[in-house]
């Protein structure tokens, strides 16, 4: 019988996705493990793999479909001795989206009569984590009875594949699985957004202007951070920090590291300071988790990095134990690929913290918005020399460079973050001790 590859979620909050190319056409032959198409998601583009083996029967979804939901059907794998004509008239191609026009209650209207019908959503664990399986196995495990949440996956990323089910016999096997919630019971409703749009285009009736809809990307960061600025309670903390001593101990240690190519910034003295200052005041190192607060061993740091269209904060894991100069070759891997939107979920998903450094635009201070569940962000500003009075009393110039913290007084307080944007500031005054 022919199965349906679905669109598959590439990370835990992905619910659609953009079909930019199929890598395989119709009667190519394929593997487990084969690439068979690139993904975008709302951050990155990514590939998808095959997890069972046979022949690509039928494309469901031409590549360039945007908005295609998780687990609806984009193509038909056959099995050996199966042929196109096996292919059910279920499985004929879904319509696509209709393009956005200038009217958002049209295109609304249009969107949801021919967006196709999601597939049956996946099967959850008791602890309601979904469970990742192809669809020839959940196929035969619905035919075995058997539950799939109780079946460990071979497949790439722990996905479940026919091998595994096929192993599994019913007896040894759980009853089988509760329908899981529909896509439509579980996803966030998204507010109406026509009427709005309607509104504001006739404010501006008889003037031009050119009409930009909104990619993934876009669409997250707005929903994100409206979502944090009206649910966190931010408060602000702000210090000014004297550089002189950082920069020049950079300057030294990039003339003893000029030979292995290494070129350390301000930025990375800046994450190495704010991840050792998470294990000085550990309280602070933590996320808000709902019901409960995280409290995180490791310092892992996350760093916004502007790209064309939006941004990415990729995460340094245990920052606290890298060297300077290897969270600089880090960082600028992480940049560079996110620039390119090559980052793997797993590289911009996580942390503690967050840091984002406008100072490069000449930018004195400003006040960032708390990423949630980060307990905080420090904004930095740009280095200025400015008259300070020296510890004998005498007026004197320093490079002095503005920090702000946005912290989520649900997990941290006052006094506590005040504790940690000392340490962190201390950590910059005296760069050697980072390095103790």
């Amino acid at each position: 019988m022919p199965t349906e590859i679905l669109m598959p979620a590439l990370s835990p909050t992905m619910e659609e996705g953009t079909l930019a190319k199929w890598l395989v056409k119709e009667g190519d032959a394929v593997s487990s493990g084969d690439l068979l198409a690139e993904i975008e998601t709302d951050k990155a583009t990514m590939e998808f793999e095959a997890v069972d083996e046979g022949t690509i029967g039928k494309i469901l979804i031409p590549e360039g479909s945007e908005g295609v939901k998780v687990n609806t059907a984009i193509a038909v794998l056959l099995e050996d001795g199966e042929s196109a004509d096996d292919i059910a008239a279920t499985h004929a191609a879904a319509p696509v989206a209709a393009p956005a026009v200038a009217a958002g209650t049209e295109a609304a209207s249009a969107a949801t009569t021919e967006a196709p019908a999601p597939a049956p959503a996946a099967p959850v664990t008791a602890d309601g984590g979904r469970v990742f399986a192809s669809p020839l196995a959940r196929r035969i495990a619905a035919q075995k009875g058997l539950d799939l949440s109780q079946i460990s996956g071979s497949g790439p990323h722990g996905r479940i594949v026919k091998a595994d089910v096929e192993s599994t016999t019913a007896t040894n096997a759980t009853a089988a699985a509760a329908p899981a919630p529909t896509a439509a019971a579980s996803a966030p409703v998204a507010a109406p957004a026509g009427p709005l749009a309607d509104m504001v285009a006739r404010m501006y009736e008889g003037r031009e202007y050119e009409e930009i809809q909104l990619d993934g990307m876009r669409k997250t960061i707005a929903a994100r951070l409206g979502e944090a600025k009206q649910t966190i309670p931010h408060f602000y903390l702000r210090r000014d920090i004297k550089l002189d001593a950082l920069l020049k101990f950079r300057s030294q240690l990039n003339k003893q590291l000029e030979g292995r190519g290494v070129k350390l910034s301000v930025n990375d003295f800046i994450i190495k300071a704010v991840a050792n200052a998470l294990q000085q005041v550990p309280a602070c190192n933590a996320v808000w988790a709902g019901d409960r607060v995280l409290q995180l061993k490791p310092s892992d740091v996350a760093v916004a990095v502007a790209i064309e269209g939006g941004l990415f904060t990729p995460v340094l894991q245990d920052a606290d134990m890298k060297s300077l100069s290897a969270l600089s070759t880090e960082m600028k891997d992480l940049a560079g690929r996110a620039r390119e939107r090559k980052l793997a979920p797993h590289e911009y998903q996580g942390g503690t913290f967050a840091i984002s450094n406008l100072g490069m635009f000449g930018i004195d201070n400003f006040d960032a918005i708390v990423n949630p569940p980060h307990a905080g962000i420090l904004a930095v500003g740009t280095g200025v020399k400015k008259p300070v009075v020296g510890d004998d009393g005498e007026l004197t110039v320093a490079t002095v460079m503005s920090v702000t913290m946005s912290v989520d007084h649900r997990v941290i307080d006052g006094a506590l973050g005040a504790e940690l944007l000392k340490a962190i500031v201390d950590n910059l005054e005296n760069p050697m001790v980072m390095l103790a």
